[in-house]
């Protein structure tokens, strides 16, 4: 009896445990329905058909294989109405995200740890100056910054209706508002900011003079200055502290570009690449697209929230850009009344500043009362310090991308042009942010163009702020534009930029004091004058080009210098590093021990005497370390090297704590250290620093590459070795067929993480494997628009 009790009570538990079972995997399948369906409900639709309110002919979208979107449509509303729609299917969290951090809105939505954020955006007015820019657009160019705004407009009216809102909108608790022309130029605004203008270096600078003893803060200037300096105490205001909120660029947005003529080509007919270096995140700051009319044939590549094809070919012509970082910031000291914080001193006489209301709405929080205040130079940006609301010396900003300019205009009017003469008069509607073009057409001519707005000084020559309480320091207009630096067809067959000098000492106008490290261009000078027989293959490949510059500089005189150097793991670094090819390939030792030795060099000259947060507006600091390093070796040391103990001492401490560094990480054997598995990309997505929506938005994880920021393979990377900065995408062009390019557009097209073109190209950006668009019939999935009946 008690047995068969048992074995009943045996039976019931079995029962038990397989309905438990059972009822676990029924959740476990509910759950991965329930996700599948979260994370597939928002892809939008890209075949079959759809009718669209405010459409007036039917338009053709056809996706390829890599998800790039080919529009054909009859006439221009059609075709910007459809290209704004087709944006918002792919991008429309990303272009949301976008409009809101150039406005300074982004707290609206993320909530108080973006308020400081949205500060400085307000301060800076990027969005204010989009709004003046909007009267001097044409009405072609406003026709069609309405039409793209009606094309998002029904995106979202759609998901109104659908409710499949892309993850982002529903993580965040928000639905995006109506989209408005004024939205896409702010976006515009947004990458002349990103693309810089050295008012940092100008703050840097004076945080030397008001720090240091002369000598040694000029050994960092890239030049001497002219005339005496102004000096600003640091009782009348702190640089040490002054943008300590300040949102800074990165160093190295720059790009690689160049154009080869016929002539050293294996076809006779034009090359040309381009790659422009920005952040490295998902989605890409570039969206490609293939744009037909009746009108224009065009493809390239675009900013997400933005109409027409910035960077690209048409059947006639193509081009590319890279910064070319002229001055075209100042700052500006201001004398305030004590009495009244709104007057400032100008020629003797008090004037009023703008005072501008910019109230700042704070998800889950009050509204913060924010005001702005312009003098007739621009913003007040000093107010970020602590002290400096009511210090009687403030900063104001000036700056040509806060004055109206009409971007789109150009971009309409190059997406159009057949020829060199039509490109160049399309370019003098481009001002900000100043670029190096370069440009090739069907019948095999080069060009290049410094295009933009580069400011002339009545006095000073941007080294440093300048006085803004007298009109001695005024700009006077701009450089003429028939007078910026231009070549067409040079006799060396080729022309390249990669953001260095552009211009000699000859020049008779002032561009910029800071240059990029001049390596990447060298290599790309030597192997396009190496060759007669150029083919788009040797131009993919120069752009995945490894080779360091910067390492065969230095290296030999490193060995030389400590040669006679004792201990075991430097002499073991020493040794790798004497047979290195200077390849900063993935798979060697070589590379890591100097790559991570050029930044510890960096650290320990600087990292003890200047603050952290004011390092960061030290925008020439690589090219300043390289200069150091060269006169030290020459024999002249500056005071920097000097106070760390001599170049024979800088170089054994800086080395042997980055050797310290790869050991705790890489373990003792320098045989096994591989560059790749400290430098690696991973094109993170915005929502994805708070955990666990990492592993939802970059389920990919990281992948190892090569190159580092000084090689044509730019691959910038942080102090952990995350590579976040580099190629966002590349193009070549063969002229020989002009009716198509190769493209990689790092990481994917889609913002879409279930979309199958998500991160497809992740690997093609760190391999080089290249994808071609036609400008023909191409093939892939095909979705119909048509007018809603």
């Amino acid at each position: 009896m008690e047995i068969k009790t048992e074995a009943k009570k045996n039976v019931r538990w079995k029962r038990l445990l397989l309905w438990m079972g059972g009822s676990l995997l029924g959740l476990i399948l509910l759950v991965i329905i329930g996700a599948y369906y979260f994370l597939n409900r928002p892809l939008p639709q890209v075949n079959g058909d759809i009718q669209l309110k405010g459409l007036q002919q039917a338009v053709e979208v056809v996706r390829d294989e890599m998800g790039v979107p080919h529009i054909e449509a009859t006439n221009e509303y059609d075709l910007y109405f459809s290209q704004g729609y087709v944006q918002a299917q792919d991008r429309l969290f990303q272009m949301d995200l976008s409009r809101r951090q150039a406005s300074g809105r982004l707290s609206e939505v993320i909530g108080e740890s973006t308020v400081d954020t949205d500060k400085y955006f307000r301060t800076l007015g990027l969005r204010r100056a989009a709004e003046e820019s909007v009267a001097e657009y044409s009405d072609e160019g406003m026709r069609v910054l309405n039409a793209f705004a009606d094309g998002v407009n029904a995106y979202i009216e759609e998901l109104h209706t659908t409710g499949k809102w892309p993850i982002e909108f529903t993580i965040l608790g928000y639905k995006p508002e109506a989209w408005k022309p004024i939205d896409s130029l702010t976006i515009g605004k947004y990458m002349a900011f990103d693309l810089g203008g050295h008012w940092k270096d100008q703050a840097f600078r004076q945080y030397l003079l008001q720090t240091f003893p002369e000598e040694k803060a000029y050994d960092l200037f890239p030049t001497y200055p002219e005339e005496a300096p102004t000096i600003i105490t640091k009782e009348q205001l702190d640089f040490s502290t002054a943008f300590a909120q300040a949102v800074i660029p990165h160093e190295f947005n720059g790009s690689n570009n160049w154009v080869v003529s016929g002539d050293k080509t294996a076809t006779g007919k034009s090359l040309l690449a381009d790659d422009p270096h920005l952040g490295l995140a998902t989605p890409s700051v570039w969206y490609q697209m293939h744009l037909q009319s009746d009108e224009v044939n065009v493809g390239g590549v675009i900013f997400a929230g933005v109409p027409g094809i910035i960077l690209g070919h048409n059947e006639n012509i193509a081009w590319g850009v890279t910064n070319t970082g002229p001055d075209v910031q100042d700052l500006y000291i201001e004398k305030r009344n004590p009495e009244d914080p709104h007057l400032f001193l100008y020629n003797d006489k008090w004037e009023k500043a703008q005072v501008i209301a910019e109230p700042i709405k704070v998800k889950d929080s009050e509204t913060i009362d924010y005001e702005v205040i312009e003098t007739r130079h621009g913003p007040i940006i000093s107010e970020f310090a602590a002290d400096a609301a009511t210090s009687e010396t403030a900063l104001s900003l000036q700056w040509t991308a806060l004055e109206a300019t009409t971007e789109l205009e150009a971009i309409l009017n190059m997406n159009h042009a057949e020829n060199w003469k039509e490109f160049e008069e399309a370019l003098a509607a481009f001002e900000a942010p100043a670029q190096n073009f370069v440009f090739t057409d069907r019948e095999g001519n080069i060009a290049y163009k410094a295009n933009g707005k580069i400011p002339i000084r009545k006095k000073g020559n941007g080294l440093l702020p300048v006085p803004g309480w007298t009109d001695e320091y005024a700009w006077e207009g701009a450089i003429p534009y028939d007078e910026l630096p231009t070549i067409v067809n040079p006799e060396e067959g080729f022309i390249s930029t990669a953001n260095n000098k552009v211009v000699g000492d000859d020049y008779r106008y002032h561009i910029s004091h800071n240059w990029a490290q001049p390596y990447r261009q060298m290599r790309i000078q030597e192997v396009l004058s190496g060759s007669n027989k150029l083919t788009a293959e040797n131009m993919m490949e120069l752009q995945m080009d490894e080779k360091n510059l910067q390492a065969e500089e230095f290296v030999p005189v490193m060995l030389k210098q400590l040669a006679n150097e004792k201990g075991e793991n430097i002499q073991s670094a020493l040794d790798i590093l004497s047979k290195w090819d200077y390849q900063d390939h993935q798979d060697l030792a070589a590379p890591y021990i100097f790559n991570r030795w050029m930044v510890e060099i960096g650290e320990a000259l600087f990292e003890e005497q200047i603050p952290k947060e004011t390092l960061e507006l030290f925008g020439g600091k690589r090219s300043a370390v390289d200069q150091l390093l060269r006169n030290a070796f020459a024999g002249n040391p500056g005071p920097w090297v000097k106070d760390v103990g001599g170049i024979n001492e800088l170089l054994v401490v800086s080395l042997t704590e980055t050797l310290s560094q790869i050991q705790e990480d890489e373990g003792g054997d320098m045989a096994n250290w591989n560059w790749g598995d400290y430098h690696q990309v991973s094109f993170t997505h915005p929502l994805s620093s708070v955990a666990p929506l990492n592993y939802l938005f970059n389920y990919q994880g990281s992948m190892a590459t090569g190159g580092s920021a000084v090689t044509v393979k730019a691959a910038a990377f942080k102090n952990d070795g995350t590579v976040n900065h580099g190629a966002s995408w590349r193009f070549v062009m063969d002229m020989n067929n002009p009716m198509q390019a190769y493209h990689i557009v790092g990481p994917g097209q889609s913002g879409h993480v279930s979309s199958d073109w998500y991160q497809n190209q992740m690997a093609d950006w760190v391999e080089g494997d290249y994808h071609k668009t036609t400008l023909g019939e191409p093939e892939g999935k095909r979705l119909l628009l048509t007018p809603e009946e």
